[in-house]
């Protein structure tokens, strides 16, 4: 079985800066004849903000000539460390209308995958101890399937007895509660996006794997931090073991957020280093 996983597409019907890539990456998907797609969050530039760039984007996905799941990310349905779009109900349940299920399983061959919300991790609210809950459950479930878990943040930038750090990745506590699952069952891979960089590593027996996004890289607005700055995608091809390539698709332009931040999202600005990504 072969999964592409692509993130971080950034589309909207109104702000269109990146939507040239769009094209490019749908063809090279449609060659690549995956069984599936998973998009890994970030399918629009504002869909926390407006409808239209949800459902814009939404629709982009599904004219796809493959089955797509998707998890949810910041720009889809804010962030809890954004005062101005802050994870609330009416943009979950944007999402659940327009998309589906902000947390979801699927079982194939001999494998379970996971899709996780990681914009609720942290949040210390009902919706984090719901998915929480629901996780364990999953995971208790295989039923001997081995585990590939799909969701918008990585677990860590640096190191996994990091801090907090806010905007990036997720919250120690919600980090260690999910260590404390990987350690019980079967993980073989943790898949994220959000940094718009390439990287793959491991934390025991659990592979890590940063995607590409598609959209744009980031320059020197961004921290400094592991991985490749390069547009392209993942395929993840799932046998007794899970085989990862990142791959770069020279036909997506480098387009660069630095240049026209102020543009696609005027409330950032380049010292605020966590305001764009």
């Amino acid at each position: 079985m072969r999964i592409i996983q692509i993130t971080d597409t950034h589309l909207s019907p109104s702000k269109t800066h990146f939507h040239s890539n769009w094209q490019p990456l749908a063809d090279w998907i449609a060659g690549e004849k995956p069984e599936l797609v998973i998009h890994t969050g970030d399918l629009s530039v504002d869909g926390a903000g407006t409808e239209e760039d949800l459902a814009y984007s939404v629709k982009l996905l599904n004219a796809l000539p493959v089955s797509v799941l998707s998890v949810p990310g910041n720009h889809d349905i804010g962030h809890m460390h954004d005062e101005a779009q802050p994870v609330d109900a009416e943009r979950l349940e944007r999402w659940r209308r327009l998309v589906g299920p902000e947390f979801w399983f699927q079982d194939t061959d001999n494998w379970r995958l996971i899709g996780l919300n990681s914009l609720v991790f942290g949040m210390d609210n009902a919706e984090e101890g719901e998915q929480f809950a629901w996780l364990a459950d999953t995971l208790a479930s295989a039923a001997g399937r081995r585990i590939a878990i799909f969701a918008h943040k990585p677990l860590f930038v640096d190191m996994p007895e990091e801090g907090d750090t806010g905007y990036w990745g997720v919250r120690p506590m919600a980090r260690q509660k999910l260590l404390d699952l990987f350690d019980r069952y079967d993980i073989a891979m943790h898949a994220s996006g959000h940094l718009h960089r390439a990287w793959t590593g491991r934390l025991r027996d659990t592979s890590l794997v940063w995607a590409p996004a598609s959209s744009f890289i980031v320059g020197d607005m961004e921290r400094e931090m592991p991985g490749e700055r390069i547009l392209g995608a993942a395929v993840h091809t799932f046998a007794d073991d899970i085989q990862t390539e990142i791959v770069e698709i020279a036909e997506l332009s480098p387009f660069v957020l630095d240049d026209v931040v102020e543009e696609v999202y005027p409330r950032a600005r380049p010292e605020v280093k966590e305001a764009a990504v």
